[in-house]
C-alpha cells in the first residue's frame, strides 16, 4: 500500500479514541499507558535527589485515594530508602470519560467502566526480581462479594470476565478479584484513565519499538512500516490501543504487543541518561500522580519512590513480563479465555516463594524476537590456578547459615511473555 493511500485513510479527528463505533472499540491501551504511568510512578526518583517542593508539586496533582478492603489504617509513613520486603501491586487502566478531555467521548453517554488492563507487579522480598502479569480482559475468573461505596456488599459471581470487577466494586473489586486468583495479597493499586500514556510518553520522550512486519489498523489508525519508530503522545497511546493491526487481531496479541513497548520503555527508564537526569523523572512522576487514582496505602509519594528504590537495581534479564496462563473457552454462552490452573499455580506458587522464573515459551502473537537485538558478550573470568582444598576436620563445625540460591522455576511453554532484557518486535498485520 503507498504512503498516499495510507493517509488518506486517516481521519484528522482525535476522536478515534471513542469507546463505540468502528474507531472507538477498545481502550486496553490507556490502560496499558496507565500500568505504565502506575509502574512509572512506581519507579519515578529512584534514587535522585529531589526538591521538597518538587516532592510537594507532584503530591498536590495526585488524585483521591480509594480504601482497599484488606487495607490497614493509620501505616507509619517509611524513610526514603528502598522499601522493606516484597511488594505488590496492582495497576487498573479504567476505560470511564468521567473527568476526561470531550475528545475521548461523552461521559454521559458512555458510562461504561472496564479494566480493560489488568497488571500485578511483584517484587521479590530480596528486591532482586520483578514480574508483571497480564490479566487478559476475557478472561473468566470468580468474582467474590465487594464492598459498596455507600456500604454493603455486591454480591459473588461464580465465573465473570475479569474486566467487569471496577464496574461491579471499584479498584477494590479488582483487587480483591485478582487476590482470590492468585493468592497473593496485594497491599497497593493504581487506577488510571485516558491521558496517562499520552503525558507519559511525552514526560520520557517517547518509547523506541521494533515493528517485524506492519501494522496497518484502521480501527486505531496505526499504520507503521517496518523498522523502529519512537512513539509518543498519541501515536503511542494508538499503539499500546491496537488490536486489529497485531498478531491475529486478539486481545491476547494485544497483550504481547503492549510487553514490547513495556519493556523498552524500562530500557529507558534504567539507561543512565534516563536515571540520572532530576528533570525527566520529575516530569515522569507528575505526569503519572497528575493521572492515577491511588489507594490510600499508595497516596503518599515517599511510598512511590522508596518503591522505586527497590526496582532501580533489578537487572533487565530479572524484569519478567508474563501472560496468565490461559486457553480459549466460554462460560455462560460468551465465548472468552480461561486460566490454565497448572502453569498458573506454578507461576503463583514461584511468586509466593520468591524463586526467580524462567520462561521457555515464546513471547505471544503480537510479538517476535528481534533478530537485529544488540549480542551482549559475558566476559570470559581468567583461569585461577587449582589448589587443593584439604578435607574439613570432623571437630571443626561448618557453617549452616550460608544462605543457597533459591532453585529456578522453569515455567511451561504455554506461559508466554519476555523479559525487558529481552529485545522484541511487534508483529503486524501485513
Amino acid at each position: 500500500m503507498s504512503e498516499l493511500s495510507r493517509r488518506s485513510r486517516r481521519s484528522p479527528q482525535v476522536s478515534t479514541i471513542a469507546r463505540h463505533g468502528r474507531l472507538k472499540k477498545s481502550n486496553p491501551f490507556r490502560t496499558i499507558a496507565q500500568f505504565v504511568a502506575g509502574a512509572l510512578a512506581v519507579l519515578l526518583v529512584s534514587g535522585t535527589a529531589v526538591s521538597a517542593y518538587a516532592f510537594w508539586d507532584i503530591a498536590k496533582d495526585v488524585q483521591p485515594s480509594v480504601t482497599l478492603a484488606n487495607e490497614t489504617p493509620g501505616v507509619s509513613v517509611p524513610n526514603i530508602d528502598a522499601i522493606e520486603g516484597g511488594v505488590n501491586l496492582l495497576l487498573v487502566g479504567s476505560d470511564s470519560r468521567a473527568g476526561q478531555d470531550g475528545v475521548f467521548g461523552d461521559a454521559k453517554k458512555e458510562t461504561g467502566n472496564l479494566n480493560d488492563v489488568t497488571m500485578l507487579m511483584h517484587i521479590s522480598e530480596d528486591h532482586t526480581a520483578a514480574t508483571v502479569i497480564s490479566f487478559p480482559r476475557d478472561m473468566f475468573v470468580s468474582i467474590p462479594a465487594c464492598p459498596k461505596e455507600g456500604g454493603g456488599t455486591y454480591n459473588a459471581m461464580s465465573s465473570q470476565k475479569i474486566n467487569s470487577t471496577l464496574q461491579y466494586g471499584g479498584l477494590a473489586c479488582t483487587v480483591l478479584t485478582v487476590e482470590k486468583l492468585t493468592g497473593l495479597s496485594i497491599p497497593f493499586a493504581a487506577e488510571v484513565q485516558f491521558n496517562g500514556v499520552i503525558e507519559l510518553s511525552n514526560a520520557v520522550g517517547g518509547v523506541d519499538v521494533c515493528v517485524a512486519e506492519p501494522i496497518d489498523d484502521d480501527y486505531t489508525q496505526t499504520y507503521l512500516d517496518a523498522g523502529t519508530h519512537t512513539l509518543q503522545g498519541m501515536a503511542a497511546l494508538q499503539f499500546l490501543r491496537t488490536r486489529h493491526g497485531v498478531g491475529d487481531g486478539s486481545d491476547l496479541g494485544r497483550i504481547s504487543n503492549q510487553q514490547v513497548f513495556l519493556s523498552s520503555l524500562v530500557r529507558q527508564l534504567k539507561s543512565s541518561e534516563t536515571l540520572t537526569d532530576p528533570g525527566k523523572l520529575f516530569g515522569i512522576a507528575k505526569a503519572a500522580a497528575g493521572n492515577m487514582t491511588l489507594s490510600n496505602s499508595l497516596s503518599n509519594i515517599n511510598t512511590m519512590v522508596s518503591i522505586a528504590m527497590a526496582l532501580k537495581n533489578i537487572p533487565l534479564e530479572q524484569v519478567v513480563f508474563v501472560q496468565y496462563p490461559n486457553a480459549a473457552g466460554e462460560s455462560g454462552g460468551q465465548s472468552g479465555v480461561l486460566p490454565l490452573k497448572v502453569p498458573a499455580k506454578q507461576l503463583v506458587d514461584a511468586l509466593i516463594a520468591d524463586q526467580p522464573i524462567t520462561l521457555t515459551g515464546d513471547t505471544g502473537v503480537g510479538s517476535v524476537l528481534d533478530p537485529n537485538a544488540p549480542v551482549t558478550e559475558t566476559p570470559v573470568a581468567p583461569e585461577e590456578p587449582v589448589t587443593e582444598t584439604p578435607a574439613p576436620d570432623s571437630t571443626t563445625p561448618t557453617d549452616s547459615a550460608t544462605p543457597t540460591a533459591p532453585e529456578v522455576v522453569e515455567l511451561p511453554k504455554t506461559v508466554q511473555g519476555q523479559t525487558a532484557g529481552d529485545y522484541t518486535c511487534s508483529k503486524g498485520n501485513k
